[in-house]
């Protein structure tokens, strides 16, 4: 068995601090039982100087939010020279950011949802897209601030331009794809990343994949493998690739689809984005498709620190 040691990143500042701290315990109790040396930290602003006293062979990262998925940590551990999971800093920063992913994946021939982006203070009483559309946060995750604005509203969500509102100034607004919600796991790096498969995930008492249907039990149910036509299975899988691909993602990514299949409906298939720090609980989606592909919760994290690197 494996005698690396490995620093296990968990928690942090983020909005999404408690499924961090969820999909980091599991990570580490289940690198122990795979025979690693697990150290477990709880990230504050003094990671960096932790990390230098530490010196641990591989910096497994379970952070979730801003500052652990937008470049920022893999900034700080480049600078440390510990090799890391998961995606280095231009893919992460790309990712997170979902105006300039949007981009992106378009410019390699995704199909994309036209969108809008907007300083939230600016939206005023006029819809920034005729309704129904999405309004969502430019650099969050975890569904953390979605409106879904629907077709009878009048004016745009009060609630973006209030003073609660904490999810940053520039907001994105999106055209609403009705229909199925897909999401397709992928692993590896360029020409040697591959899906793993396609899930459909059904929202339960939830008008959409939010953060209660992501993380409350039995807020959501995920069908595996997607109940879809086996065209579309494998179109959802090269679309997840060719985004990992042209994001620059390594390690392990995880797209978002939907696809308007219903009687009367457009038929589009809509990329929405890649994650590339996915919850990672044994019953989360990512570890579920792995463990359908045959790669079991604790082997699949095996290969992800066995995969770590710097300069990702």
């Amino acid at each position: 068995m494996s005698a690396k040691h490995v620093a296990v990143l968990m928690g942090g500042f983020s909005s999404e601090r408690p499924v961090s701290l969820s999909s980091g315990e599991a990570c580490a109790t289940a690198l122990e039982a795979e025979g690693y040396r697990v150290t477990r930290v709880d990230v504050a602003r003094d990671i960096s100087s932790v990390l230098a006293d530490l010196k641990p062979d591989v910096v497994f990262n379970a952070l979730h939010g801003p500052f652990g998925e937008d470049g920022t940590i893999q900034g700080v551990l480049e600078y440390l020279e510990i090799p890391y999971t998961h995606s280095g800093v231009l893919a992460s920063a790309l990712a997170m950011d979902k105006v300039q992913s949007k981009r992106v994946a378009a410019a390699a021939g995704i199909p994309i949802a036209p969108s809008k982006l907007l300083n939230r203070h600016e939206i005023g009483h006029e819809h920034p897209l005729p309704p129904p559309y999405v309004i969502k946060p430019v650099r969050e995750g975890s569904s953390f601030g979605i409106v879904i604005v629907k077709e009878d509203q009048s004016h745009p969500p009060q609630v973006v331009s209030s003073p609660e509102w904490r999810y940053g100034d520039m907001v994105m607004a999106e055209r609403y794809v009705a229909g199925r919600e897909l999401t397709c796991g992928v692993i590896g790096a360029g020409d040697d990343a591959r899906a793993l498969g396609v899930t459909e995930i059904v929202p339960l008492g939830h008008a959409f994949y939010d953060y209660d249907s992501k993380y409350v039990k039995g807020g959501s149910e995920h069908i595996l493998p997607a109940r879809i036509l086996p065209e579309i299975y494998q179109t959802v899988q090269e679309l997840a690739v060719k985004a990992h691909r042209a994001i620059g993602c390594r390690g392990a990514s995880r797209s978002d689809f939907r696809l308007d299949d219903r009687e009367g409906g457009s038929g589009e298939l809509i990329w929405l984005e890649v994650n590339t720090q996915p919850g990672m609980t044994p019953t989360s989606l990512l570890p579920e498709i792995a463990a359908y592909a045959g790669m079991p919760f604790g082997k699949f994290l095996s290969w992800l620190v066995e995969d770590a690197s710097c300069l990702r």
